[in-house]
């Protein structure tokens, strides 16, 4: 061998060796997974970045891997979880036979473990007969006209609608409320003998593990940033979520939310705006959101429980993402148009939602609409209109500041401050009662009746928009930043995770709250947060080759959840806005771009590039060099700025350098925890002055509550008390490591007087032929009929009342639709309250139940209630407001 050759074998080895050094550097590293420059791996699989046009993949989901023979499920009158008591659940251990018919009785504990359980996985498309029998059932139906449930429910004849299984072993789910989309989990009476027959083919086939083991550029993706690094898989991750983000729009030139979902959803394509796709795609944007406006100029409540608005309320998330557009393009008649919209849905909730004694708003948790996944089984959908939340709030906060600016803009003085006015009280009101000090973070939200307790969970988007918006001081945000749970697969939506509810909102992670989470630690400069977000979401677009709609927390797998969507537009945003929001630190303002990078010094040792980020009439190209939060140059064309500011009003292409320090953040604490779950919410009752509550396995101690303080704690499962004035007590379990449960059901003990008035005494009521009124019958409510019913009451003392209706509402499911029935309250005349009355049931209208409770003054003697249809008291269905009133109770509370 020549000296020549020599030396060229030594260059070959040097180069290879210092290749090899530059792709096995670890990005990343945890117990459960690390990211290298070019792949990720977790245990035996692995993705990798091809070139950073195509990613492969040998991710297997655990769902192929072992499907277990044991399953355990329920069956579902309705759509509710009402065969047995909550955690009895039928269980069968399939055989290794091909085939098995399991004969149960509904009401009776099944439990049939004999089959083969030395079995990892049942055999592929295993087929399963249930025989549910029903005669006894039937024969109450025909016998009395009503079927007892467990919980000594009634269940009338002309309600009963459907029987579904439930369960969480594919293609079964545990997700009641929406079995009644799913025919194939129906039982049927085949032969009319009261026997209801299913065949399930358990383990199909067709569970993918991935989107396929391989994924390649077909989309032309020229005229969007070009993002250059080092890092082969954040650029392929990056230019795997542009191709996703072509793919989600319409014909229409609307956004598709995901591959399997079809239509414009108000918050999905909001939250999806605000992270990235204001400025990349800003008249689809627009379009979309002027889809979610009605006829009247109000923005629309498109999902949620009990008949979306005003149950749930998070609508106003619009108005954040038209304000992200408007300072994407500068688009005078947008901003003209957006305002008036936003101004008219907050007038409307000024009278609906709005609790001026607590300065907060009411209605479901943001985007976290699925009732049992967030709140415990006891609340009623009335009860979830009535609490108060993390996520809404900021959103109605961040709303009303909006107003307020571009009132600024447009020359209105009163609405710019009538609506900080509101803003400040919304701000003061989140920062007193869902503040916890002793956590270090904000609650997830106040629940109950006539008095609420703060649910101690963490609420991840939530937390997060309180540091963005700047509810939070600059104390507070570091602490949200450093205290906040953390998973090994990234933030859950609440933490922790409530027992025995199949993954979804609980016990899951979404990518697009992982993003909000990630643009939060960047406003804070905390690199560790940052870091986690951005591996959170590498980890898992590159295993599933594709941006999820969510992934179970503690497998980090996207089998197990109840429902999920490839190509999913909010997950997509947020991966692209890790790379334009976080690492390049872009954020519009009205008076320009702004630039404030953070990047993690493990994804800053190579330069970072963005080129051709297009901003109103400019085209900008970025180059970022080092690594950390603090800038040492900031270059404009080669000229240095101490502004890092981009002026609105910029035109043509200018190029960026920004030199980073070289230094990392001195605020990176996080708080990393093992997914946690608490013990079960103790259900409770009342007998012979005694306070009863069920034992709850893992608990420790138990809390009484009383009227919404603590009370007493106790190793027992009972305690006396005596009725006296007007109390409302609930029992939390609390196990070793102090975790709580949520609160049971408030139960009222008390030896006042309770007025209860039959509405049909006051008006004409109704010829309808439904079951389960009291007294002699009921009225009818709606657009057109008894639009105000006056209703006057004696009363004996002077104090304060609550006011309650019972009623129904069959006008759609307990958890979608539009058609929550809505009426305003007044006592001799001056405006008290809003009653809500939601769905109970689509064409249920024997299955009564109570409104939400308001509190009023009476005076001894005369007075004069009345509902009334009002103006405000648009649904969003408009045409259909109806529910049935039976009667009105009204108790002294002091």
């Amino acid at each position: 061998m020549t000296i020549k050759s020599c030396a060229l074998s030594a260059f070959l080895l040097i180069s290879l060796l210092l290749s090899a050094s530059s792709v096995d550097k670890v990005i990343y590293k945890s117990d459960a997974y690390s990211i290298y420059p070019d792949k990720i791996v977790q245990g035996s699989y692995e993705a990798k970045a091809v070139n950073d046009y195509s990613l492969s993949s040998n991710y297997k989901s655990i769902g192929a891997e072992s499907y277990s023979p044991t399953i355990t499920f329920k069956f579902s009158i309705n759509s509710r979880d009402n065969e047995m008591i909550s955690n009895k659940d039928h269980i069968v251990t399939l055989n290794t036979d091909r085939s098995k018919t399991s004969h149960i009785i509904f009401g009776t504990h099944h439990i049939d473990t004999l089959g083969n359980t030395n079995q990892k996985s049942l055999a592929k498309n295993y087929e399963w007969i249930v025989k549910l029998d029903m005669r006894h059932v039937l024969k109450d139906f025909e016998k009395q006209g009503y079927f007892v449930l467990y919980n000594g429910d009634r269940l009338y004849k002309d309600d009963f609608k459907s029987i579904h299984i439930a369960g969480g072993s594919i293609p079964l789910s545990w997700d009641f409320v929406n079995l009644h989309t799913r025919p194939d989990l129906e039982l049927k009476d085949i032969n009319a003998d009261g026997i209801y027959e299913i065949k399930l083919i358990l383990n199909p086939s067709q569970i993918q593990n991935t989107e396929g083991s391989f994924w390649s550029l077909k989309k032309n993706i020229d005229q969007f940033p070009l993002f250059q690094s080092d890092n082969k898989i954040a650029t392929a991750i990056y230019n795997l979520s542009l191709e996703e983000m072509i793919n989600a729009v319409e014909p229409d030139s609307t956004f598709r939310t995901g591959k399997e979902w079809s239509g414009v959803w108000t918050r999905d394509i909001s939250y999806s705006i605000i992270l990235s796709m204001a400025y990349l795609q800003p008249q689809v944007s627009k379009y979309s959101l002027m889809r979610k406006v009605n006829k009247d100029r109000r923005i629309i409540q498109d999902t949620g429980t009990g008949g979306a608005y005003p149950v749930s309320t998070d609508r106003m998330i619009w108005a954040v993402a038209a304000w992200e557009i408007y300072k994407a393009t500068g688009e005078e008649d947008w901003l003209k148009y957006s305002y008036e919209i936003i101004k008219n849905s907050l007038e409307d909730d000024l009278k609906n939602i709005y609790n001026f004694d607590t300065g907060l708003v009411k209605g479901e948790s943001s985007f976290l609409d699925w009732r049992e996944q967030t709140y415990p089984r006891w609340m009623q959908s009335a009860d979830i209109y009535n609490s108060e939340n993390l996520g809404t709030n900021a959103v109605h906060y961040q709303a009303n500041k909006i107003l307020a600016e571009m009132a600024i803009i447009l020359g209105d003085s009163k609405v710019f401050h009538r609506h900080s006015e509101l803003a400040d009280k919304i701000k003061e009101g989140m920062n007193k009662y869902l503040w916890m000090e002793e956590k270090g973070y904000y609650g997830q939200y106040l629940y109950g009746r006539n008095s609420m307790l703060i649910s101690p969970r963490s609420e991840a988007l939530g937390e997060a928009l309180c540091v963005l918006f700047g509810i939070a001081d600059l104390r507070q945000k570091k602490s949200i930043i450093a205290n906040t749970p953390v998973t090994s697969y990234g933030i859950t939506c609440i933490y922790p995770q409530i027992p025995n509810i199949p993954p979804y909102h609980n016990n899951g992670i979404w990518p697009f709250v992982q993003a909000y989470w990630g643009l939060a630690s960047g406003k804070m400069k905390n690199e560790v947060s940052v870091m986690e977000t951005i591996a959170a979401m590498y980890r898992q677009a590159g295993f599933f080759l594709t941006n999820k709609e969510n992934f179970v927390a503690q497998t980090g797998d996207y089998a197990g959840t109840q429902i999920n969507s490839s190509n999913m537009l909010w997950s997509l945003a947020g991966n692209i806005a890790m790379v334009h929001r976080v690492l390049f630190g872009i954020s519009l303002e009205s008076d320009g771009l702004h630039l404030n990078p953070v990047v993690p010094e493990n994804l800053g040792q190579g330069i970072l590039k963005l080129m051709n980020f297009k901003y109103r009439k400019s085209i900008l190209n970025i180059e970022i060099v080092g690594f950390g939060s603090k800038i040492q140059s900031f270059e404009v064309n080669g000229k240095k700025s101490r502004l890092y500011v981009i002026p609105k009003n910029i035109k043509g292409i200018h190029n960026i350098k920004i030199i980073l320090e070289n230094r990392p953040s001195a605020f990176n604490k996080i708080n990393k925890v093992e997914n946690n779950f608490s013990v079960e919410t103790p259900v409770c009752k009342y007998e012979n002055n005694t306070l009863i509550w069920d034992e709850i396995v893992g608990a420790d101690y138990y809390k009484v509550m009383k009227n919404g303080k603590s009370y007493v704690q106790t190793y027992n499962r009972s305690i006396r008390i005596l009725p006296r004035e007007f109390s409302e007590f609930q029992v939390i379990a609390v196990d070793r490591s102090g975790v709580e449960s949520f609160a049971s059901e408030p139960i009222v003990i008390f030896n006042g007087r309770v007025y209860e008035l039959e509405l049909e005494n006051f008006t004409v009521k109704s010829d309808k032929n439904y079951k389960n009124y009291s007294g002699d019958g009921f009225v009818e409510i709606s657009v057109t009929e008894n639009t105000s019913l006056s209703i006057p009451i004696r009363t004996d003392e002077s104090g304060v009342y609550s006011v309650r209706f019972r009623y129904a509402n069959g006008n759609g499911p307990i958890n979608t639709e539009n058609k929550c029935a809505i009426r305003s309250l007044f006592l001799d005349e001056k405006f008290s309250g809003t009653i809500v009355m939601p769905h109970r049931g689509t064409n249920e209208w024997s299955n009564w139940g109570y409104s939400n409770e308001i509190k009023v003054p009476l005076k001894k003697g005369e007075n004069l209630l009345q509902i009334n249809y009002e103006s405000n008291n648009q649904n969003m269905n408009i045409d259909i407001n109806q529910a049935m009133l039976d009667k009105v109770e009204i108790r002294k509370l002091n």
